[in-house]
């Protein structure tokens, strides 16, 4: 099995893919006014937008895996981009960084090299 998309709600479409798209997100879907879908830089995931009436933020955190995480983040706040947390290492052996998008969920732009899939507590088959 292996995870194709993930999609969120959002209250403003238009809003959210011009957002995600200065993120640097590749959009190559839009179907107005309901839905659209991103190609992400690395790997064949994608990630998709669909409109939704009464949104109620889900509590779901949304991880982007960057390898050059400090210069990304660097690069995102010239363009404008507000984060809680600039990049620092996690006692989970990541480097992160937090913000939220238009409508309040939470991104982490991460960097975890072979911790993502090995890390030291990896249970063993």
């Amino acid at each position: 099995m292996n995870l194709n998309q993930l999609t969120i709600p959002v209250a403003e479409l238009e809003r959210s893919v011009a957002f995600y798209q200065k993120l640097g997100l590749q959009l190559i879907v839009l179907s107005r006014p309901h839905y659209a879908r991103f190609a992400c830089a690395d790997g064949s995931t994608t990630f998709s937008l669909h409109l939704a009436e009464g949104l109620i933020n889900s509590g779901c955190w949304i991880y982007f895996e960057i390898e050059n995480l400090d210069q990304k983040v660097h690069e995102l706040q010239k363009q404008g981009f507000d984060f809680e947390e600039l990049p620092n290492d996690k006692p989970w052996l990541w480097r992160e960084a937090r913000l939220k998008d238009t409508d309040g969920h939470q991104l982490i732009l991460y960097y975890a090299g072979q911790n993502r899939l090995n890390p030291p507590w990896r249970i063993k088959e």
